[in-house]
């Protein structure tokens, strides 16, 4: 079968066409996105913008005609910070419903932790012993630890990237006060978290998923995309250390020299170095390693474990569907 997963980010609104069947490996057939960031059309109350609901709109219509033309045959659509914590939220979903015949359906920040846990999960394998998975967004931190398919313990917390270079880093580049500041503001947002992490335990193998993760890497040196997924990426603390005190003193537009950053990261590619380094300090972990699996494939994957209890997918008669409700998580906060 030939599956769509719209995820409607904090940086990025995309669409992924997979050819998957149960017990298969989903291979990636197209996509389609565009560095979208709805976080920068909040307005002052922490509400989306017209402008802002108009470019959702408009992608959503994309991405259905998109999928329509590959003839995808099962279309998950989903959302997650940006629009989780809008104060206008509701109604912006509301909206994308009535113009779009398209239902997104909202994630917690446990249920997206729990997801990407799952993905990376079967990525590595039960080999891999305990996990703890670390996933920088543009709008908030998710992690997770355990030895199951789903996580013991999964959480989210407001340090994405892009919500933080809004926040906290408004000259470029930064002045040393706001990066003092900002390293402070995410050590005391993320200490408490730890604390309630080290009870479960130390994990065996620590996984950092998302864009910012895998760019941070490749600026260290890991092999870059086209080298394929299977290549060992890692990413190891002193070298984010070196990294972020760089990235401070560069100007966005000196960034996008560096290998693997674009143009819509290149702003926020300090923050997202910040809440690494951070992570792995308070962790006591000296590298992770880059998973080539997210929050998407977790989706994908927990959609076709779904077929093999229900059956084959009779043929939609449109593509836009709700997200189904076994991908609901349970409660692991």
């Amino acid at each position: 079968m030939r599956l769509g997963v719209l995820d409607i980010g904090s940086n990025t609104v995309h669409l992924l066409l997979v050819d998957a069947h149960p017990g298969a490996r989903p291979v990636p057939f197209a996509s389609h996105k565009r560095p979208l960031s709805l976080v920068q059309f909040l307005d002052e109350d922490g509400s989306i913008s017209e402008d802002g609901q108009y470019e959702l709109t408009e992608f959503v219509l994309e991405a259905l005609d998109f999928a329509a033309k590959h003839k995808a045959e099962d279309l998950l659509a989903f959302c997650t910070s940006a629009i989780r914590e809008a104060t206008n939220g509701p109604a912006v979903l509301a909206r994308v419903k009535h113009e779009t015949t398209v239902t997104l359906r909202e994630l917690t920040g446990s249920e997206e932790a729990s997801m990407t846990f799952f993905a990376v999960r079967r990525w590595y394998g039960w080999g891999a012993g305990s996990i703890l998975n670390l996933d920088i967004g543009g709008g908030s931190f998710e992690m997770a630890y355990g030895e199951d398919e789903l996580p013991e313990f999964a959480t989210s917390v407001p340090l994405g990237a892009s919500r933080l270079t809004r926040d906290w880093l408004h000259e470029d580049p930064p002045s040393a006060k706001s990066v003092k500041e900002l390293r402070r503001y995410i050590r005391a947002t993320l200490k408490p978290v730890v604390r309630d992490f080290a009870k479960l335990g130390k994990a065996n193998h620590v996984a950092g998923t998302s864009k910012t993760f895998r760019s941070l890497a490749r600026i260290a040196g890991a092999a870059p995309s086209g080298a394929g997924p299977y290549i060992k990426r890692e990413l190891f603390s002193s070298d984010l250390g070196l990294w972020a005190q760089r990235i401070s003193a560069m100007k966005a537009e000196d960034r996008l020299h560096l290998p693997g950053v674009s143009e819509a990261r290149a702003p926020q590619l300090l923050a997202g170095a910040l809440v690494a380094e951070a992570a792995l300090e308070l962790f006591e972990f000296a590298s992770m390693e880059i998973c080539p699996w997210a929050l998407r494939e977790g989706l994908i994957l927990r959609r076709l474990d779904q077929l093999v209890v229900d059956g084959p997918l009779e043929p939609a008669p449109h593509v836009a569907q709700a997200l189904p409700a076994v991908l609901q998580t349970p409660d692991v906060e």
